[in-house]
């Protein structure tokens, strides 16, 4: 594994939740970084937010990762889940809040 892939690896295991994204969660350099913050912030999910800007290494070695072109990218327990229009239909299904309570992971009921 190159240093890169260990670094990606590394911060893909540091939460139960992370975003690679452009930007930070206070602060999406991006609508589709933006997207998918809004979507983990409204089902409650605490998550950890790597901003690829700061990092051109990890910003091309995350496509590498996950064999996935594009950034925003989602990682539950370790398993990449998708980018930001997976991430949304996941959501408007459903199936992301079911995802990540399987997994353990306490989401926010809808009231």
């Amino acid at each position: 594994m190159s240093d890169v892939n260990a670094r990606i690896d590394a911060e893909v295991k540091s939460a139960d939740v992370v975003l690679f994204m452009k930007g930070t969660p206070q602060f999406p350099m991006c609508g589709f970084s933006g997207q998918v913050v809004q979507i983990l912030s409204y089902v409650g999910v605490p998550f950890k937010g790597v901003n690829v800007l700061e990092d051109q290494e990890i910003r091309e070695g995350i496509k590498a990762y996950s064999n996935w072109p594009t950034i925003p990218q989602l990682y539950v327990k370790g398993e990449f889940i998708g980018g930001c229009d997976i991430t949304r239909e996941m959501f408007q299904a459903g199936e992301l809040q079911a995802l990540l309570a399987d997994k353990g992971i306490a989401v926010k009921q809808a009231s």
